[in-house]
């Protein structure tokens, strides 16, 4: 795409495009295939997304009392409609122990095929080589990832709880309303604490799948994009599901559609944040031509810099 620079008027911000760290971090995923890579992510957390769902419902059939599990029902409707009405919650509470430990098998299987299938994503966008190891080593390997990762999400996940419980509090106590000044800067500190869990669970991710080491810098500059990106994500999910899917022509399958568009965004998102730690800056692009005549990985990038 040299020819754009070449342009008048467009030619200069095209240069200066160009040599940014995004830009050639956009030319390693291009040169990788990055869409069959975020494909193939999307595939194996879609099917990993439904077990966890089930196992999720039990457990908090089986724990809630009859006053939480409405509530819980009544979140649901609101976070995902038209998947709220299909659940049978008496059932799950009377079936929990059942539903309970075939949904963790079934986890504990996908996970698994999730956690390989992403480490393989992410070594390709560093262009390493697939590892060469003991097949029974390596499912036991990804199973302690899955459980890692794992409490890492639930950890997230309460802490944005808490986040969000604690604005809705506040504004209450203090009678302030939600479109206020003071409302406002209240739900961008809980936006703000959403993206520090992330941040965390992403530095978890770009560091122990791949099995790489990239430079702190790049590595808390690619976390906190993707930290970011993900929290603004799930509120274009949130509002596209309350307000477009489960009204759109698409009818029974509008939920799903949604979720798979978003599941792949969020996967590419996270292949956009490993490509920016596995890249080098301009002066090891420079000095090593990114990558040699023969197609082999920058030894600078692949070594974390």
């Amino acid at each position: 795409m040299d020819w754009l620079k070449r342009l008048p008027v467009v030619g200069p911000w095209a240069a200066r495009l160009m040599a940014t760290h995004a830009w050639r971090s956009y030319e390693r995923l291009d040169r990788v295939k990055w869409t069959r890579l975020a494909a193939a992510m999307t595939f194996t957390s879609f099917v990993a997304l439904f077990p966890l769902l089930s196992l999720a419902a039990a457990i908090a059939a089986a724990t809630l009392s009859a006053r939480q599990q409405d509530q819980l029902q009544d979140k649901i409707a609101e976070q995902v409609p038209g998947i709220a009405d299909q659940l049978d919650i008496e059932g799950l509470v009377q079936n929990a122990g059942t539903v309970g430990l075939i949904a963790g098998a079934l986890l504990l299987l996908t996970g698994i095929g999730w956690v390989d299938s992403t480490r393989g994503c992410l070594r390709a966008v560093w262009e390493l080589p697939d590892e060469d190891e003991n097949p029974v080593l390596h499912r036991a390997k990804d199973a302690g990832i899955l459980v890692g990762l794992g409490g890492a999400l639930l950890v997230t996940i309460a802490i944005s709880t808490v986040a969000s419980a604690m604005v809705g509090w506040i504004i209450r106590r203090l009678g302030m309303a939600d479109g206020g000044f003071g409302g406002v800067l209240l739900y961008v500190a809980a936006f703000a604490v959403a993206v520090l869990a992330d941040f965390l669970v992403l530095l978890y991710v770009l560091t122990l799948l791949p099995g790489a080491e990239p430079p702190r810098r790049r590595l808390v500059v690619a976390a906190l994009l993707g930290a970011v990106g993900f929290e603004l994500l799930k509120l274009l999910i949130s509002g596209y599901m309350q307000g477009v899917a489960a009204k759109s022509m698409y009818g029974a399958f509008g939920v799903p559609v949604a979720l798979l568009l978003w599941i792949n965004f969020t996967s590419k998102l996270v292949l956009f944040c490993a490509a920016w730690t596995a890249t080098g800056g301009k002066e090891e692009a420079g000095a090593t031509g990114g990558v040699t005549g023969g197609g082999a990985p920058d030894p600078a990038a692949a070594s974390g810099g």
